[in-house]
């Protein structure tokens, strides 16, 4: 396990109010440095971490990529969104995230996807679904005839591969 998961629990986001759908964050910049710096360093790090900091960590991420606002949802009733991510103004968008932190060869299935379309469906404010997985996907899955008309405009699929260069790629303000 690694040594950043207590920093992890207790000071990568800080709740700055709550809304209906959850808490809205902001991500606190120590602990974010901390975090990539291990992830950069140690292939373990990934894996001692919990389903609910998986979540956080991803929270943060959209906070540290510039959104306007990001929603960190209920550990329970989240109605299928883990993370809300918005962006103001031209271009604007809101995207709903759906956090899988499966270990490795533990796939996300294309049921696991397709429960996601439903929910973008049904969230009326949704503009994008996003499944962010540590792990990887059902070999295909982008070829389902009922996930492959979504990707990428309206679904995009993050394996841990996509998600470790995304994380560490994001510099400071």
């Amino acid at each position: 396990m690694s040594s950043v998961q207590p920093l992890l629990v207790q000071a990568v986001v800080e709740t700055l109010s709550s809304t209906p759908d959850g808490s809205l964050i902001r991500t606190l910049d120590p602990a974010w440095k901390e975090i990539q710096s291990a992830l950069a360093r140690d292939s373990n790090f990934p894996h001692g971490l919990t389903p609910r900091q998986w979540e956080e960590l991803i929270a943060a991420s959209y906070d540290k990529a510039g959104f306007d606002e990001v929603i960190l949802t209920p550990r329970s009733g989240d109605l299928g969104r883990d993370v809300i991510a918005v962006r103001k103004g031209w271009g604007s968008v809101r995207i709903i995230d759906q956090v899988k932190a499966f270990g490795p060869g533990h796939l996300v299935s294309a049921n696991d996807v397709r429960a996601l379309l439903g929910v973008l469906g049904s969230d009326r404010g949704a503009t994008k679904g996003i499944v962010t997985t540590t792990s990887g996907f059902a070999p295909r899955i982008q070829d389902d005839p009922f996930i492959a008309p979504y990707v990428p405009f309206r679904l995009e699929l993050v394996d841990g591969t996509a998600l470790k260069s995304r994380l560490l790629g994001l510099k400071d303000d």
